[in-house]
């Protein structure tokens, strides 16, 4: 693990910084990507070790910049973690405009494969890589009033096997990790937003949320952490074109 170079988008925050801190404390060379200049310049402070740029991942010409900036400040790339994402609208799918639509997969599911784009070429000249995709369990089941946020999800995880047998053949794989709900602010506007569709307190979805796991407690952002780096690991060679639930075992998925 020590000296993997390693890139991940959106990772100023929640999720992507767990990960971004698991992989540095490997010994990883690591470059973070995010929106929020704000969440950025903490990050900074927190990592200064850690390189960290502004980008949009809506637009392919600061991907593409970042790709160029990265791959000249770590020599190279090991790891693409696709990490990006938003939450979408909540709301039945007559009531979801084109535009929030395109965002979420924009952000969701584009910005995965313009990434995924730019790396292969450098993973397959030096025959080996690991991309990571950040796909939810949304993309394994399907999740009613957030219909662009599901099917960005699921498109994650065809692109996911795509990539593993497109890329296989040069020793590099491509996981997705399907996280469910992970502590945090993120999933207090989920379940906020979930709860102001169907007009009830926000106690009562979060209560439901965990009701339907085996493992009845939200996530949290280090297990998926975790994960990420073993993926990431040679332990892990033979794992490829997966995508990998980290939900405490989702019975019932659809709350009411």
């Amino acid at each position: 693990m020590a000296q993997q170079r390693v890139m991940i988008t959106a990772a100023a925050d929640g999720i992507g910084k767990s990960i971004a801190r698991a992989f540095a404390a490997e010994g990883a060379r690591v470059h973070i990507c995010d929106v929020n200049e704000e969440a950025l310049e903490q990050f900074r402070r927190e990592f200064p070790d850690i390189a960290a740029s502004k980008v949009n991942v809506m637009n392919e010409g600061e991907i593409d910049a970042w790709f160029d900036d990265a791959l000249d400040d770590l020599g190279g790339l090991d790891v693409l973690v696709n990490n990006a994402g938003i939450k979408g609208p909540t709301a039945p799918v007559e009531d979801v405009e084109l535009e929030e639509w395109r965002e979420c997969l924009s952000v969701c599911l584009d910005s995965f494969f313009l990434c995924a784009r730019r790396a292969a070429p450098v993973m397959k000249a030096q025959k080996s890589g690991i991309i990571i995709n950040m796909s939810s369990n949304a993309g394994q089941h399907g999740f009613g009033n957030r219909t662009p946020y599901a099917a960005a999800k699921w498109g994650v995880i065809g692109l996911t096997k795509s990539l593993a047998i497109e890329l296989g053949r040069y020793n590099v794989r491509c996981n997705a990790i399907c996280p469910g709900s992970v502590k945090g602010d993120r999933i207090n506007r989920v379940i906020q937003g979930e709860a102001d569709v169907r007009g009830v307190p926000f106690d009562v979805v979060a209560k439901e949320i965990v009701a339907n796991q085996s493992l009845e407690r939200l996530t949290e952002a280090d297990e998926v952490a975790a994960l990420a780096v073993y993926l990431a690991s040679p332990a892990a060679f033979m794992i490829n074109g997966q995508d990998i639930a980290i939900d405490g075992h989702v019975e019932t998925f659809h709350i009411k």
